[in-house]
């Protein structure tokens, strides 16, 4: 959805706008859906068994789905997402069988940050087909693997990501220093923000855990939306996280992201502060408004007190 009906009143949206956003979330929920308004179902729903074939329509679900959690599923669209929960079919096409990718990506950066594996996966996206071969990657957490997700899904119709060298036909293509300052020369546009925005692909528990620890006795200079799945909310609330994050500044929304939302809108926000490559784009070009990329522990550090 484009809002949290919680606290939708305090954001002046179009009536016309809510209404039919609502007139929607009806719908799918006289079909039987459940209502998770979450691009992170990986996170809140328990994962199907190995090689199971699924339908996601969220682009960072879908390479999440391929590349981490051993399904199958191509970048669907809503319709067709729908088509297959009522029919329980889908097209035999693309990631749904075998493939086997002919390119790899070796990963040059040194000390790599969630910002730097989302480029990487900006990069991925734009140069592979259906899927790419990664290497020269270690160990990641899972705010990295959702930045490299949500990266990729942004930028091409790239769709998985295979961790090896690949075979030895395969096209070899470094992700160094100058392709990385080529990402963000395309995505940055400014040195500073207006607001911050954090949660594109939505912060699960873990990264919400972390971002309460993180500003412990701190609080952000400029305002702080934070978006995270509404069964998250819940956990927050109860584990006392919500009362800390708001104590520093954050506003919490769920149903919502970043992304495609007039929450957003350059009629009252010229730059955004973002850890988000994702974020990055729908913002620059969706949304029309300056972006300005820095990795979480920066924005700590220059926009709190």
């Amino acid at each position: 959805m484009g809002f949290d009906i919680d606290n939708v009143s305090n954001y002046g949206l179009d009536e016309n706008f809510i209404s039919k956003q609502l007139s929607i979330k009806n719908s799918y929920e006289t079909m039987g859906v459940i209502p998770s308004f979450s691009c992170i179902p990986y996170e809140i729903f328990d994962i199907p068994k190995d090689g199971t074939q699924v339908a996601f329509a969220e682009s960072n679900a879908a390479i999440h789905a391929n590349s981490y959690d051993n399904l199958k599923t191509n970048k669907e669209s809503a319709f067709s997402a729908l088509a297959s929960a009522l029919t329980g079919k889908s097209p035999y096409s693309s990631l749904r069988k075998e493939d086997k990718p002919n390119i790899t990506i070796n990963m040059k950066i040194k000390n790599p940050n969630e910002l730097s594996y989302g480029m990487l996966g900006f990069f991925a996206g734009k140069v592979g087909d259906t899927s790419v071969n990664i290497s020269g990657l270690s160990e990641m957490d899972n705010r990295q693997c959702k930045a490299m997700c949500g990266g990729m899904g942004t930028s091409g119709t790239c769709a998985k990501f295979i961790f090896g060298d690949g075979d030895s036909d395969c096209e070899k293509i470094d992700f160094d220093e100058k392709e990385l300052q080529n990402v963000h020369d395309e995505l940055n546009t400014a040195e500073n923000g207006d607001i911050i925005t954090l949660g594109s692909p939505q912060l699960g528990l873990e990264e919400i855990t972390e971002l309460t620890e993180k500003l412990k006795g701190r609080s952000f200079k400029k305002r702080c939306m934070v978006f995270t799945p509404r069964t998250v909310k819940v956990q927050m609330q109860k584990l006392g996280y919500t009362n800390e994050l708001e104590r520093a500044g954050c506003e919490i929304l769920s149903d919502c992201c970043t992304c495609l939302t007039p929450l957003i809108n350059k009629d009252n926000v010229d730059v955004v502060t973002t850890n988000s490559i994702k974020g990055a784009f729908y913002l620059k070009n969706s949304n029309g408004v300056g972006v300005n990329l820095k990795p979480l522990s920066q924005i700590i550090e220059d926009e709190t007190k």
